[in-house]
């Protein structure tokens, strides 16, 4: 699965990489995001690429309750079609989550050890995400989405079984546009990004709280470091 990741990168070089032509409204750098907040996602509305907050946990246009959030931070790649949640959105409802890295847990005998895991470059990136807009009568608008898991790659198997799909930049205007339903040709976006780019490391402990914040988060410690 993939439950925390971080957002490091300047505001600047988020609008040049994913084509944005207008300001991020409200935005600022985070180093513990945590299922149920808010995360930075793009969308494309058939004219250009738009940036905006999206509450983590997807909640379906049929949804009785919105605490089925909860449960649906990501969506299995490999069942993505065949899931209610998720189908209709995946044709037409598909969103990119920006990102710098995420975190998953390592387990070492009792011990689970916080993992960072990004690009040997540094490079901003994606994961693939699906969105949904949730209202009644009686509410206003919510605006969730969720994150797509897929198999693993060499690197984050040594970690954790899952990973979050994250996008190629050429597959990143395809997956965005909503006219493109060809599920076939989507399917094939799901997969482990090659693992010869990509570096894992440990980090503090004070990640395991998503009330703890700030840039130490993605500092590397020393493996016997556990604190």
């Amino acid at each position: 699965m993939c439950g925390r990741f971080a957002l490091s990168a300047e505001e600047e070089a988020i609008s040049e990489r994913f084509n944005l032509t207008t300001p991020i409204a409200g935005y600022e750098k985070r180093y513990n995001i945590a299922p149920s907040q808010l995360v930075l996602a793009i969308i494309n509305d058939g004219r250009k690429n738009r940036a905006g907050y999206l509450k983590w946990g997807l909640v379906p246009q049929w949804a009785k309750d919105v605490t089925i959030g909860h449960k649906l931070i990501n969506a299995r790649g490999e069942t993505i079609t065949e899931k209610p949640s998720f189908r209709q959105a995946f044709r037409q409802k598909r969103c990119l989550i920006v990102t710098n890295g995420f975190y998953e847990w390592k387990r070492e005998g009792k011990n689970k050890i916080p993992m960072y895991i990004t690009f040997k470059d540094k490079r901003l990136f994606a994961f693939a995400g699906l969105w949904e807009t949730f209202q009644t009568h009686e509410s206003e608008p919510l605006h969730t989405c969720t994150i797509i898991t897929t198999t693993p790659n060499d690197l984050v198997r040594e970690v954790h079984d899952r990973m979050p799909v994250i996008l190629p930049k050429v597959n990143e205007h395809k997956w965005l546009d909503r006219t493109f339903e060809d599920v076939s040709f989507l399917q094939n976006m799901i997969k482990p990004f090659p693992a010869d780019e990509m570096i894992t490391y440990q980090v503090s402990s004070l990640v395991n709280s998503p009330r703890n914040e700030g840039a130490l988060l993605i500092d590397k410690v020393e493996p016997t470091t556990l604190f």
